[in-house]
């Protein structure tokens, strides 16, 4: 019979799940782990020099945060959006960020306005040298800094949890300089409104950026396969895959009938 653990043994676990679940998120959000592809507890185990025990409790937690899908007895895949997801995502961070955007306009620094006024020139330099790469990581600082200066957490909350799904497509949409030239005239309509103290504009320039940000991953990205892993047709039409691989399940031949 197995001994209990310890009070200090299940905090130094809980320490450690947490720590292999944020480097395995790192490495989906960052692409390094794409949508579609199996999370191979034996490999990310060597990877990360731990027991497979903890991969597969950060792997529980990522599907709780929506950024994989687990197929009882096929594996965990990274998820896949669909377009309608995509659309409901930026449907929902429209409303938090028009909310947050309404919020600064009434209560927003000197210093606050500076910053956000900043990260914009920032971003209209990487989008005239066609860097999209630090645009994205700019545009992400700029929204992480509208809802922290909206000072409500909640709403930051949720919006975090949004944004994590996102990444799994957003970034696609920012990769034409055009794009990414528009996006940044909609940040500036933004710090402008809340400059003005002018909370309708404020709240209306923020949503109209969200909206707009749908239009062009809607442009950019025409076509998005379902939702889910690959394989999501079920058991009866999906391989299981082999050890050690990172392999999408492929269709099962059906055996032939004998006359």
């Amino acid at each position: 019979m197995a001994r209990p653990q310890s009070a200090l043994e299940i905090v130094r676990t809980r320490s450690l799940t947490s720590l292999v679940q944020q480097e395995i998120e790192s490495m989906i959000l960052s692409g390094r782990i794409k949508a579609g592809e199996r999370l191979n507890e034996q490999v990310l185990a060597a990877k990360l020099g731990v027991s497979r025990g903890p991969v597969r409790e950060a792997t529980r937690g990522l599907e709780r945060a929506g950024l994989v899908t687990a197929v009882v007895n096929y594996g965990v895949y990274v998820r896949k959006v669909s377009r309608e997801e995509a659309f409901e995502l930026y449907d929902l961070r429209a409303l938090l960020t028009g909310f947050a955007c309404q919020r600064l306009a009434e209560t927003a620094s000197g210093e606050q306005r500076r910053h956000l006024s900043n990260l914009v020139s920032r971003m209209d330099a990487a989008a005239r040298s066609g860097n999209s790469t630090t645009y994205y990581a700019l545009n992400l600082e700029f929204h992480d800094a509208l809802m922290r200066f909206a000072g409500n957490g909640r709403a930051k909350q949720i919006d975090e949890s949004l944004i994590k799904e996102m990444h799994l497509f957003r970034q696609r949409s920012l990769v034409a300089p055009a794009n990414m030239l528009e996006s940044n005239a909609e940040h500036q309509a933004i710090v402008a409104a809340i400059g003005a103290g002018d909370a309708e504009a404020a709240r209306r320039a923020g949503e109209t950026h969200v909206r707009g940000g749908r239009r062009r991953f809607s442009g950019a990205v025409p076509e998005i396969k379902s939702a889910g892993p690959p394989m999501s047709a079920g058991p009866s039409t999906a391989k299981r895959p082999s050890k050690g691989g990172n392999h999408e399940p492929a269709t099962r031949q059906q055996p032939r009938r004998r006359s």
